[in-house]
């Protein structure tokens, strides 16, 4: 983990599909936030490239279970050691084996690779789901609303009432890239994978 006063971090709501609404979200050490909505590979990697952060937090799998060789071999386990000390923590989520899933895995393992290897950027595994939880502010399944009011009163400015969910993952996943940034996360941490939560 890094330590520093003034950085910016960015948390990205990744959709599968290209088709689908990918949320970004950059964040500051003020934890004023700013959003935004992009579809293609080349828009997420031009907004890092334009602000250059510290860390860049990923909601999507970013590895696969270790006895697979690839994320489309049917043969190895549907869970890794991480996924499983999400549920040994009774924290909800969709096995990386799961369909749609798999396309996802696929998407953020290749940006992940790009943003370190090109840009040299941190990326972490990031699940805003699991860490509203443990938040205590309610899930977007459950009301965006809520989850914008609970966002609030996390202390992160520059929100507005009309942000859409994938806004506001983007934005959870920004603020557990600041957390880490502060040494204030819990890693779950496996031979095939690493979750970033916030402490708990």
């Amino acid at each position: 983990m890094v330590f520093v006063n003034n950085f910016r971090v960015i948390g990205i709501d990744l959709a599968a599909s290209v088709k689908r609404d990918t949320g970004i979200c950059i964040l500051n050490n003020k934890l004023i936030a700013r959003t935004f909505i992009v579809h293609k590979d080349e828009e997420v990697l031009d907004i890092i490239a334009g602000y250059s952060p510290k860390v860049v937090a990923i909601d999507a799998p970013l590895s696969i279970p270790k006895s697979r060789k690839n994320i489309y071999d049917r043969s190895g386990g549907h869970f890794r050691e991480c996924d499983l000390l999400l549920r040994k923590y009774g924290i909800r989520f969709f096995p990386i084996t799961l369909g749609p899933m798999r396309k996802l895995t696929e998407r953020g393992i290749l940006l992940k690779d790009i943003i370190e290897k090109k840009y040299g950027i941190e990326v972490i595994e990031v699940y805003p789901g699991g860490a509203q939880d443990v938040l205590g502010i309610p899930r977007k399944t459950k009301s965006i609303q809520c989850l914008y009011n609970g966002l609030r009163v996390l202390g992160i400015k520059g929100l507005n009432p009309g942000m859409t969910g994938d806004e506001l993952d983007a934005v959870t996943a920004a603020y557990v890239a600041y957390l880490y940034v502060k040494g204030k996360v819990k890693l779950l941490k496996g031979e095939d994978g690493c979750i970033v939560m916030p402490k708990f």
